[in-house]
Formats: C-alpha cells, structure tokens, sequence
C-alpha cells in the first residue's frame, strides 16, 4: 500500500475516532455544539475514505473488493454513509454513536490486522464480474443487518429500562419502542434480498467455473442458515404472535451468526481466490 493511501486512512481513523467522541459527549449530556461537531468530523471522515477509496481503485484497475480488507473498509465507508444520513435525523445521536463505533472497530481492526494486498483470481478470471458483483451484494447486506441489529439493541435497552422504571435523559432522548422495532424490521428487510443475492449470484459464479461441490462449501451452506434465520425472524414478525423483545433478540442473533459466518471465510474453499 502506498504511503499516501496509509496517511489518509490514518487520518481518516482519527477523526472517526473524534468525531465518536464528540457523539459520546453529546449522548451523556445534551450538547448540540457537539453534535455539530461530530458531524461535520464525520463527514471529513468520509470524504478521506472516498479519497482513498479512489487510489484503491486506481491501484487495482478496478473496483477494489476482492480482499478481506477491502471488504472491511467498504463495510466502514457504507456505515460512515448510513451514519451521515442518520445524523440529519432527530433523536437519533445514539444510533449514529452505536453504528459508529461498530464501522470504527471494524476500521481500526483493518488497519492492524489486515493488508491490502492484491489477490489474484486465477480459475475465477471467468466470473470476475459476478464475483464483484457477490461481494458488493454481500457488504450492503452485512451493513443494513448491522443496522438492524443496532436498533434492535436499542430496543432491547429501552424495553429494560422502562419496565424497570428507570428514567434519565438519554433514555428521554431515544426514539419510542414502535419506530426502534419498525426501524430495526425495515433495516432488516433491505438486508435480507441483499443477502439472498449474494448468495444467487455466488450459485451462478459456481455453476459458471463448473465447481458444484463448492456448494457444499462450509460458508455457501452457514449462509444459507443465516439467511433462514432471518426468513424466520420475518415470519415471526409478520405472525403478530409474538412480542417486540422475542423479535428483537431474534434479530441480534441472526447478527451474531451473520459475523461469525464472515470469520469462515478462511476455512471456505470458496472464498480462496487465490485458486488452487
């Protein structure tokens, strides 16, 4: 990686780091100076990302996602996006330091634990545009369950505190139980056909290459069941049968299981796109 492509991202950490704390600051006690300026922080943060998105792009000679780093950074630019509309939203400075500090610690793990180093494709030149196309699929997907995990957290928190009686300022200040649970479903309902997709267009690249046993590969099968257990947290929300807290949690372990199926990716035969 270059020196310049290590000095924005750096950079860019920083002020992510900043502006979470700005945020922070803002949710322990209201301070819309504050608030200002996370947000404007925030939005230098995306603008150096953009910019070293640009020279991956240029490094590469195309759009760069076939790296587990790679991967992750469009994941934290996707959540700085995301975040930035949020922040346009009222009463809604905890979801943004929520979702913040999800893209920050994936951004910072990046940053020390993976490189960016080219991988080449080799027996997978065949289907390199549909394997763009997985991967892209894949992130938004992984960006709006995070999403909707991050809602349904808060819905969690807010359920506990008012049947516990427990009034502050910040619980003020959180969104009702209807929109965190509308919020989380409707996060939830992007994510899922993006999911589906991915997967579809994994199944093509497959059929494409002539490589059927992949699709009893570790990580198509563990995303297959994740993606079910989002079917079936839509079935159960779509049912009316069962409460806000069941639903909710259903949606933080359909999370769980979507982060610990992405740290398969270096037992799956799949995901080797270095060829064999």
């Amino acid at each position: 990686m270059t020196s310049d492509l290590n000095g924005i991202y750096n950079a860019a950490l920083l002020l992510y780091a900043l502006s979470l704390l700005f945020y922070f600051s803002d949710c322990v006690k209201r301070n819309p100076e504050r608030k200002r300026l996370g947000t404007g922080l925030l939005v230098m943060t995306g603008l150096l990302q953009s910019a070293g998105l640009g020279i991956r792009f240029y490094e590469v000679r195309g759009l760069p996602v076939f790296t587990p780093y790679d991967f992750l950074f469009g994941f934290s630019y996707t959540i700085v996006l995301v975040s930035l509309v949020l922040s346009l939203m009222k009463r809604f400075e905890f979801t943004v330091l929520l979702l913040g500090t999800a893209g920050f610690s994936v951004f910072l793990l990046n940053r020390f634990w993976l490189t960016a180093e080219d991988h080449k494709l080799q027996s997978w030149e065949a289907v390199h545009g549909w394997l763009s196309l997985h991967v892209i699929l894949a992130n938004l997907s992984f960006a709006a369950l995070t999403l909707g995990a991050v809602f349904a957290v808060m819905y969690l928190f807010l359920h506990a505190r008012l049947k516990h009686k427990k009034w502050s300022d910040p619980v003020r200040r959180l969104p009702s139980l209807e929109i965190l649970d509308q919020y989380s479903y409707t996060s939830v309902l992007a994510g899922m056909p993006l999911l589906a997709g991915s997967l579809i267009v994994a199944g093509i690249s497959i059929i494409s290459e002539g490589r059927l046993k992949l699709f009893l590969d570790l990580k198509v099968l563990s995303t297959l069941i994740g993606l079910g257990i989002y079917i079936t947290y839509y079935v159960i929300r779509r049912s009316g049968r069962y409460s806000g807290i069941v639903i909710a949690r259903w949606a933080v372990s359909g999370y769980g299981f979507i982060i610990l199926n992405f740290l398969l990716n270096s037992w799956s035969r799949f995901h080797r796109w270095g060829g064999e």
